[in-house]
């Protein structure tokens, strides 16, 4: 079956990195354009990015625009989203999706705070 498990998450103060991973397994993920969304507290889910199969077209949330870079590595069957430049807002669960699919994993909590 289709799994989905993130990790990378962290707690760390405003300004600062993290990379969040998305292990992929039970489907073929390099045929697979995929999505990073974010549930903040209190909120609904909210998109942040996606990729292409091939990983060469990208699109970002503005919100996250020049702070967030989403690549993946299809021999590794694995997708990433590197974060920079932190703020509070970005504090939420970070779930990685196949494109235009619900997230099913368990997701990975960033927060970011001083």
């Amino acid at each position: 079956q289709v799994q989905l498990v993130e990790s990378g998450g962290g707690l760390v103060q405003p300004g600062g990195s993290l990379r969040l991973s998305c292990a992929a397994s039970g489907f073929p993920f390099s045929l697979y354009a995929m999505s990073w969304v974010r549930q903040a507290p209190g909120k609904g889910l909210e998109w942040v990015s996606d990729i292409n199969s091939g990983g060469y077209n990208t699109r970002y949330a503005d919100s996250v625009k020049g702070r967030f870079t989403i690549s993946r590595d299809n021999a590794k069957n694995t997708l990433y989203l590197q974060m920079n430049s932190l703020k509070p807002e970005d504090t939420a669960v970070y779930y990685c999706a196949r494109k235009g699919m619900p997230p099913g994993g368990q997701g990975t909590q960033v927060t970011v705070s001083s």
